[in-house]
């Protein structure tokens, strides 16, 4: 199916030779996935292959991990060519440094074959369920210093017998703005900005921001879906019945029981963190899939705090009567509007 665009394709931008790049960005369970495919499909020419998906999402790399983190089933992958899918195993450590390098070996890979189809480019659609991954990506990412084993052990252990809150409290006191981003028990988070801050003697979120002026910003419209709170909550609890209906607990124990189990990262997924507290006995199941449902809403906030944070997203607002047909006919206006993308 031929594209509604009609703009002649312009020449690449001074930093980077590559194709263009649409992301489509939003709350967990708002529909991204969904938007992106079906203007893959819009994309595609009779006859000619459709343009490359890729997928941006911390829990989408790892291999097996395929119904708690809404991979897209193997009927949509045979049909569409998804990037950046099951390239770790579950047992690794998965970083937003090792996703942006990866994905832009692909990238720089698609600039070096045909990108033209019809009159236009072909593009690269971006599936964005975690914004850090995107600006990792598209801007570059502030490393900090390595990070120090004995200074991580000492955090960690003081977390264990003082719980988080305490080391949130001691971020609050040297790095309010880090402690005003990062939630009191994401504790990776707490222990990275306090070693920063121990290592260099400077607040990590003084260091991310001089980094973010100095990183150029890869060339990108994005998109974006909004829906009402309400509404989503609505659709977040639906996909945790159909997650769950899918065999999301069966998948969570082959997990577990393989030999290399889950890496820390890896478990810290919402869904796989709960379950596995029901399987540890913990939880009761009953406990387990309510918490999946505040911890997916709860997220869903704190994407809607990064977005608010990530610039020039043309958003969409989408309501529960709207059929798939209305998202895509919006998003091809937004495209339609931004022509130099192309």
């Amino acid at each position: 199916m031929n594209t509604a665009l009609s703009t002649p394709p312009t020449s690449p931008t001074a930093h980077y030779d590559l194709p263009p790049l649409i992301a489509i960005v939003g709350c967990t369970a708002s529909g991204k996935s969904d938007l992106a495919e079906a203007l893959a499909v819009r994309f595609t020419p009779a006859g000619q292959p459709p343009p490359t998906l890729m997928a941006v999402d911390s829990m989408q790399v790892y291999r097996g991990m395929d119904i708690g983190s809404a991979k897209p089933n193997a009927e949509i992958r045979r049909a569409l060519p998804y990037a950046m899918l099951d390239v770790a195993d579950p047992w690794e450590s998965y970083s937003a440094a090792r996703f942006a390098a990866e994905a832009q070996t692909i990238l720089d890979a698609h600039a070096h074959t045909h990108t033209h189809i019809g009159g236009h480019r072909r593009p690269i659609i971006l599936v964005a369920g975690t914004i850090l991954y995107l600006r990792a990506l598209l801007e570059g990412l502030f490393a900090g210093p390595s990070a120090d084993a004995a200074v991580r052990q000492r955090l960690q252990m003081e977390a264990n017998a003082q719980g988080s809150a305490a080391l949130h409290a001691r971020l609050h006191g040297v790095d309010p703005v880090a402690a005003g981003r990062i939630h009191a028990n994401d504790l990776r988070r707490i222990v990275r900005a306090l070693e920063v801050y121990e290592l260099t003697g400077q607040p990590i979120s003084a260091l991310q921001t001089q980094w973010q002026t100095e990183h150029p910003t890869m060339k990108c419209l994005c998109i974006g879906i909004s829906r009402p709170t309400e509404s989503l909550n609505r659709r977040i609890n639906a996909r945790v019945k159909t997650m769950l209906a899918a065999g999301l607990l069966d998948e969570v124990k082959r997990l577990r029981d393989a030999p290399g189990g889950l890496s820390v990262q890896a478990a810290s997924g919402v869904g796989y963190r709960q379950l596995l507290d029901h399987l540890a006995g913990r939880l009761s199941f009953e406990e387990a899939v309510e918490r999946m449902k505040i911890q997916t809403r709860h997220l869903a906030k704190l994407q809607r705090t990064w977005l608010k944070r990530f610039p020039n997203v043309r958003y969409i607002a989408a309501e529960d009567q709207q059929s798939g047909g209305d998202l895509i006919g919006a998003a091809m206006a937004i495209l339609a509007d931004a022509p130099n993308i192309f």
